[in-house]
């Protein structure tokens, strides 16, 4: 039997057969925003939740070498290079393109750098030079993919580009004995190694500029809707290209920050720096679609990589395993990003129809 509930005709809910009224069942979704909130802050912050029981763990786990001051400072300072180049990676991103040529402009920026100081150049000279290679490179980046070039393949071909081009500046081989650049390698400055101050300060400099300026606020949204800025009356072009600018300044800055902690400058360009590079920003749920991501997320999500890697070195562990608990997170972190997503805006829609049902009766 099918049990229906009286209505009057002005739609409220009419008496039953017993004088009782019975009100219809209130929508989960209007009467859940704590559900909805507490999915956003998960998304937002479950990243730094899980960078603190990794380690919890590996201080109960790898007792009582990991959970030190002095191991900390290591984690810190291992971390400092990935974080460089993942914030190269995070702008690019977020401001629409993806720029895979971070390798080759590292090398490049490293070796240019290396030959002027080894034939007696100003160390301030050959900084410099080799952070003039990254806005160079960015900026031929974002010119050619304007001209309705893939910027992916824009920036394989520049990848090839710039790692021939730094092979050819070192004559094949290392630039080693850079100790003009120890200031920034291997010295430390209140403890921790210089590398860590200056992926600090980047971070500080990028999230502030994306966060508080015009023009970061816009290049985020080129990231998110290129057309939508476009016919709002803004450049689009300009900040796309300034996104690829950034991207290779980053690079160029990690590539000097190598050579500097080894001593060295190599003109192999190491296809592990991009990957790590993407690993932290995928962790750190930084949108591959553009215009979404938070750079001290990044930050967050280099340091959960390096974490793994130096609490499974400590337990004397194969390397590769701490590659295959990588992996198993990103696809982890990915998974759980698009129930969230999915599952956020499923309420939020079926919140909206209760306060539309709501307010009509």
């Amino acid at each position: 039997m099918v049990m229906t509930i009286p209505t009057q005709s002005d739609g409220a809910v009419a008496p039953a057969k017993d004088g009782s009224t019975r009100p219809p069942a209130p929508d989960r979704g209007a009467r859940d925003p704590a559900g909805i909130r507490g999915l956003i802050f998960l998304r937002d912050r479950g990243i730094i939740l899980l960078w603190v029981l990794l380690i919890v763990a590996f201080s109960v786990w790898a007792k009582p070498y990991f959970g030190t001051f002095d191991n900390a400072k290591l984690i810190a300072g291992a971390a400092a290079l990935t974080a460089i180049f993942a914030a190269g990676v995070a702008v690019g991103i977020i401001s629409g393109v993806l720029d895979l040529s971070i390798p080759g402009v590292a090398a490049l920026a490293g070796v240019v750098c290396g030959q002027l100081l080894v034939h007696g150049q100003p160390v301030w000279l050959g900084l410099l030079c080799g952070l003039a290679i990254g806005v160079l490179a960015g900026l031929l980046n974002g010119i050619i993919s304007l001209r309705g070039f893939n910027p992916i393949i824009v920036t394989i071909g520049m990848l090839s580009i710039t790692t021939a081009a730094a092979s050819i500046v070192a004559e094949g081989y290392s630039i080693p004995g850079l100790t003009q650049l120890t200031f920034m390698g291997t010295r430390r400055y209140d403890g921790f190694p210089a590398p860590v101050w200056i992926a600090g300060a980047l971070f500080v400099v990028l999230t502030v500029f994306l966060t508080r300026t015009r023009d970061g606020i816009r290049l985020m949204a080129v990231g998110g809707n290129p057309e939508a800025v476009r016919r709002s009356g803004i450049h689009s072009d300009r900040y796309k290209v300034l996104g690829f600018v950034i991207s290779a300044m980053c690079s160029a800055l990690g590539g000097l920050v190598t050579a500097a902690v080894v001593t060295e400058a190599n003109p192999e360009a190491s296809p592990g720096i991009i990957f790590t590079a993407l690993t932290a920003v995928a962790l750190a749920g930084v949108s591959l679609a553009g215009g979404r991501g938070s750079l001290p997320r990044v930050l967050v999500g280099a340091l959960i990589l390096t974490t793994i890697s130096n609490g499974l070195t400590i337990k004397g562990i194969d390397p590769y395993w701490g590659i295959g608990v990588t992996g198993v997170l990103l696809l982890g972190s990915l998974g759980l990003e698009k129930w969230i997503a999915g599952t956020v805006s499923r309420r939020l829609v079926s919140s909206a129809q209760a306060s539309v049902h709501t307010g009509t009766r």
